[in-house]
Formats: structure tokens, sequence, C-alpha cells
């Protein structure tokens, strides 16, 4: 038996659900992509004493998401903003939007002084409930992430997590004792993940997350009425497009007008990308193959460009994508600088022609997280 539990956007549970049909009668499973810092508060300052959960600020008002604040021990105070990866702008840029996150008067009264220790970014499978696929199957079953397994109400997924993987084990040894590993024997996980919090809680925001598609003061109605409906809110809504479906062409989302211009970062609360990444402790060997792989190279140069403007070049929270001017032809060609990847999948989720393909890396590189 296999248990798969390889988080969001898993690359081998990706290619197995649809192979094996697990997504059938299911929406797509949808994303966010979440940027995270942790920061040491000055000796003698008085560090954040509650958990601080926001929603919208400083995201527009058609891409969901929102930031959270949370205090931690020994002076140091961690924060972050989640995006969801279906934002039709395809100028949205989770980072920027964090670093302009950081700059609202209370936030950055928080971290006055203070110092940037750790720097990260991941998706989080945001559907839940009727994106969940059949978890079971003939050797083997799907846990956590990749099991869509989310509460999207309360950004809580390690719980789930935890007691998936907890009931999955259980299911295991029984079928080992009875020396059979076919689905039928392995339902039990499912049946009794469906008896347990894991479902009550899922259902219960199973139509929380997709009602902010139509824009957020008709999530907030629809979250205000899903508190005393037990989570079925104006109505049952479901989303039949994936994310990378969802982005919308430059000319129809900004027209003619200017597209506005990369903000400025100081150094001290906000940051550059290549600064960041250094702060995630990111490493990967020079000369090995490139992690990224880009089906068809000749979209990024051509219709891409036209279409959508290069988004990965925005959308990557680490600065991978670059389009730099080809030494020999003297026009732009994408360049790859996957020793900058922290490995949080945005480009393999939200990338508009489905041509890039994350694969884990050689030699287990990546980033270094140790308070993230």
């Amino acid at each position: 038996m296999t248990i798969f539990g390889e988080g969001p956007r898993g690359n081998l549970a990706k290619t197995l659900i649809p192979r094996l049909g697990l997504n059938e009668g299911k929406t797509p499973i949808t994303y966010l992509t979440g940027v995270k810092e942790v920061w040491e508060i000055p000796e003698g300052k008085k560090n954040l004493d509650e958990v601080i959960h926001t929603l919208g600020y400083p995201l527009p008002a058609d891409t969901y998401g929102g930031g959270f604040i949370y205090p931690m021990a020994d002076r140091r105070l961690t924060l972050g903003l989640l995006a969801g990866v279906n934002s039709p702008d395809p100028f949205f840029d989770t980072h920027e939007a964090f670093q302009r996150y950081k700059e609202h008067d209370f936030i950055k009264k928080l971290l006055e002084g203070g110092k940037l220790l750790e720097y990260g970014a991941k998706t989080v499978s945001i559907s839940g409930y009727y994106s969940v696929p059949q978890l079971t199957f003939d050797g083997g079953m799907l846990i956590g992430d990749s099991g869509a397994l989310f509460d999207s109400r309360r950004i809580k997924g390690v719980h789930l997590a935890m007691k998936s993987g907890m009931l999955a084990a259980e299911a295991a040894f029984s079928a080992l004792l009875r020396g059979d590993a076919t689905r039928e024997t392995l339902a039990e996980y499912e049946e009794r993940l469906k008896e347990s919090y894991v479902w009550k809680d899922l259902r219960a925001a199973r139509n929380f997350h997709q009602a902010f598609d139509r824009g957020r003061m008709t999530g907030m109605l629809n979250a205000a009425f899903g508190m005393v409906t037990g989570g079925k809110g104006l109505t049952e809504w479901r989303s039949g497009k994936a994310d990378c479906e969802q982005m919308r062409k430059v000319a129809d989302y900004h027209g003619k007008g200017a597209v506005s211009a990369p903000g400025s970062f100081d150094g001290a609360l906000t940051f550059d990308k290549v600064t960041s990444v250094f702060h995630s402790g990111t490493i990967h060997e020079e000369d090995q193959p490139c992690h990224l792989h880009v089906e068809d190279r000749s979209i990024c140069h051509g219709r891409c460009r036209e279409e959508f403007g290069n988004p990965c070049v925005k959308f990557c929270p680490a600065g991978v994508y670059e389009m730099a001017e080809d030494e020999e032809s003297g026009e732009e060609r994408l360049r790859i600088n996957f020793s900058n990847c922290v490995h949080c999948k945005t480009c393999d989720i939200r990338d508009p022609y489905g041509i890039i393909t994350w694969v884990p890396p050689e030699g287990g590189g990546g980033p270094k997280y140790t308070m993230l």
C-alpha cells in the first residue's frame, strides 16, 4: 500500500487522481498562494498578545484572500497573506501585495524596529468539500492536502491532515492483517473519515470560499448566512473552472489603460523578491537539471506575451521566471532562475496554458525553513 500525503498539488497525486478517475463528478481543486514572514521584535517592545485574521486589504475586490498575524515565543511574530490563485488579473503579484500589506499603519507599528528572520511561500488547496476526490483505490489512499482536506473558513488544514493520516494508518493495519489491499478493504478509511470531525468541518465550510468568486460583498453576506445554516449559506455554490482558466487576458482586464508600475521596497519593512528568497534559505545546486519544465517555450515568447503579458514573471513569489534579452537575437526570452524556487507550486497551478510542470529537484534542494 502507498499513502499519498504530498501536500497541495503533489507531484504524484496530481497525475494519479485524473489517471484513476478519482475526481469524476467533483469540482476542480482550487488554491491560494500564501507568503509568510517571521520577524524578531526588538528588546523592550511589547509583542502582540492575540491572533489576528484580516480579510481583503490590500487585495482587489475580485481576488479572494486575507492576512494573518500570530505572536510567537522569544519576541517573534509571524505574519502572512493568502490570495486566490484564480485572480483574474494577469499581473497580480502575491509577494508585492504582501509588501503593501505590511505598510498598513497597524502592521507597520507592530514591526517597527524589528528584524526579518525568515520568508517562505506555499499554496493551499482551498476548495474543500466539493473537490475531495475518491480517497481510496486499490493499493493506496490520499490524506491531507493531497485529498483537498482543508477548512477554508478558519484557514486550517493541519488538524485534518493529522486525523486523516491516523485513520489511514488504522485502515492500512487492518488491510495488512487481512492480507487484502483492494479498495473494498481500504474503504474503511473513507467511511471513518466521513464519520469524524474532518467531514463535519469540511461540510460546514463547503460554500464559504466559493461565494467570494462572485465578489467580496457577496462572499461576506454568504459567510454570515453560512454561520446560521450549517454551511449552506445563500445557495449551494459550485465552480466548474480550474484556477488557470479564470485568468483574463490583459486587453480584457486592463483595457488600454496603463498597468501600474511595480512598487518600491525600502529594505527595512518591505523587500524585493531576491531579498525575500535569501531569507528562505533556499539552496539548489547550480549545475543540476532545471526542475521546472516548460513544455513549449514558443508559447511564452508568442501567445502568452501577447495575450497575458507573461504572468509567470509576476505571480511567482520567488522571482524564478524572468523575460530577459537574448544576447544573440536581441529579443526577450524566458529565463528560469530555478535556484530561487521555494517550491510553492504556484506556477504549476496558475499558468494559463498549463505548460509549466514542477517536479522534485535533484538532490533534495529547496528552502530551509526552520521557523515557518
